[in-house]
C-alpha cells in the first residue's frame, strides 16, 4: 500500500493543511482570499504533485468526509444562527438564487447546443443533466443523476465529468469571491448589513467570526457530539422512508429548530467544529481536482472541460448581469451563485470570505432548497435532451 494511502498519514496531512491555510490567511495580501479558498488550492497543488490521493485514486476516508464531514458542518455551522437572521437578506438571496437556478437551465440548454458534445461524448444528455443538477444544489445531485443513467458504469467518462467538476467549480467559487469586490469597486452597490456589524470593516468582520464567545468545556463538545450524530441518523433515516426528501433538508430543519432554543445556544464549540469539518470538505474538494484524469481521458477530457466552461460563463452572465440592472447588492449575487454551483456547504464560506455574516445562513438555506430540487431538474433536462 502507498503512503498516501494511509489513513493516518492522510488524515494528519490534511490537518496540516488546515494549519498552513490558517496561517497563509493572517498574511496582508491573502486575507481578503481567506483560509478557506487558500486549502482548495492547497488540496489541488498537492493532489496533483502526489502527496495526497485525487479523484483518481480516492480513498475511502474522503467518501467519510463526504458522507459525515460536509453534513455535519453544515449542522453545526447553522447552530451558530437565529432565524430572524433571514430578514436580512432572505427575499433578495432567494431571488437571486432562484435565478440562478434558471440561469443553469438556459445555460446548459444553450452549451449544449453550441457544443454539441452528443457527437463525441457518449451518454451526453445524461452529463447535461449531471451538470444542471450539481449548478442548481451542488455536487451530491450529479452522482444521483450519473447513478440513475448509470454513466458510473464508464468509469474513464465518469472520472472525466467529476474531474472537469471540480476543477470549474473551484475556479467559480474563487471568482464568487473576487467578482463582489471588483464589481463593488467600479459599480458600488448599497449593502444592507445588520447594525451590529454595519460600523467594522471586512478584517473585523472575519476576526469576529472566528471569534469564541467563551471557554470551551468537554461538557459541550460532548452533547453537540450526540445531537450532531444523532440528527445526521435521524435525517437518514427519515430520508430512507420518504426518498423524495434529501437528507440535507431534514438535517438543516432540525439544526434550525435546535438553534432556536437557549440551552443549545448556550453550548459552545460548534462553531469551531463545523469550520474544522467544512475545512476537510474543501481540502477534498479540492484534491479532486484531478488533472490527470483529464489527461487521460484525452478528447473526450477536453470537449467537457469547453463545455462545462462556456456553461458556467453563461450562468454568471445572465445572473451577475441581471442582478446588477436589478441593483441588487452584490455579495448577494455572489453567494446566491456559490450556493448554486458549490452547493451549501461552499456557500457560507463565500460569505464568510466576503466578510457578510449575515449572509451565511440565508446561503446555507438556498443551498440546502438546491440540494432538494437539483436532481429533479437533472432529470427533467435529461429527458428533454434524449
Amino acid at each position: 500500500m502507498s503512503f498516501i494511502q494511509d489513513p493516518a498519514y492522510l488524515i494528519a496531512f490534511l490537518f496540516l493543511l488546515i494549519v498552513v491555510s490558517e496561517w497563509l490567511a493572517t498574511f496582508k495580501y491573502l486575507k481578503h482570499i481567506g483560509a478557506s479558498l487558500i486549502i482548495i488550492i492547497l488540496g489541488a497543488f498537492f493532489a496533483n504533485l502526489h502527496f495526497i490521493p485525487s479523484s483518481s485514486n480516492s480513498l475511502h476516508l474522503y467518501d467519510q468526509i463526504f458522507i459525515y464531514g460536509a453534513p455535519l458542518g453544515i449542522f453545526y455551522l447553522l447552530l451558530e444562527v437565529k432565524l430572524s437572521n433571514l430578514k436580512l437578506a432572505g427575499l433578495p438571496m432567494l431571488m437571486m438564487f432562484l435565478l440562478g437556478a434558471v440561469a443553469t437551465v438556459i445555460a446548459t440548454l444553450l452549451s449544449y447546443y453550441f457544443m454539441k458534445p452528443q457527437q463525441g461524448i457518449t451518454l451526453a444528455p445524461a452529463i447535461a443533466g449531471m451538470f444542471t443538477a450539481t449548478y442548481i444544489g451542488g455536487s451530491a445531485n450529479l452522482n444521483a443523476v450519473a447513478l440513475a443513467y448509470q454513466v458510473n458504469h464508464q468509469p474513464t467518462l465518469y472520472a472525466a465529468v467529476n474531474a472537469v467538476d471540480n476543477i470549474i467549480t473551484t475556479v467559480w467559487i474563487l471568482m464568487t469571491i473576487f467578482l463582489p469586490i471588483i464589481l463593488q469597486k467600479y459599480f458600488p452597490r448599497k449593502r444592507k448589513i445588520p447594525k451590529e456589524f454595519g460600523n467594522k470593516s471586512d478584517e473585523e468582520l472575519r476576526a469576529l467570526m472566528n471569534e469564541s464567545k467563551a471557554e470551551i468545556k468537554i461538557m459541550d463538545i460532548s452533547i453537540l457530539i450526540v445531537i450532531g450524530f444523532g440528527g445526521l441518523y435521524l435525517a437518514n433515516a427519515i430520508s430512507s422512508f420518504i426518498p423524495q426528501l434529501p437528507a440535507i433538508i431534514t438535517l438543516t430543519t432540525l439544526a434550525l429548530v435546535l438553534a432556536q432554543i437557549p440551552f443549545i445556544q448556550k453550548l459552545q464549540g460548534g462553531k469551531v467544529m463545523g469550520l474544522i469539518l467544512i475545512m476537510l470538505f474543501l481540502a477534498v474538494i479540492g484534491a479532486f481536482c484531478d488533472l490527470e484524469a483529464l489527461r487521460k481521458s484525452g478528447a473526450v477530457a477536453g470537449i467537457l472541460l469547453k463545455w462545462d466552461f462556456l456553461l458556467i460563463f453563461l450562468h454568471g452572465i445572465i445572473l451577475f448581469g441581471i442582478g446588477g440592472l436589478l441593483k441588487i447588492d452584490w455579495d448577494i449575487i455572489g453567494v446566491a451563485s456559490n450556493a448554486n454551483i458549490g452547493g451549501s456547504t461552499s456557500a457560507p464560506v463565500c460569505a464568510a470570505s466576503l466578510g457578510r455574516k449575515d449572509l451565511q445562513l440565508p446561503g446555507l438555506l438556498v443551498g440546502a432548497l438546491g440540494n432538494a430540487i437539483g436532481t429533479y431538474f437533472g432529470f427533467i433536462m435529461v429527458n428533454f435532451l434524449k
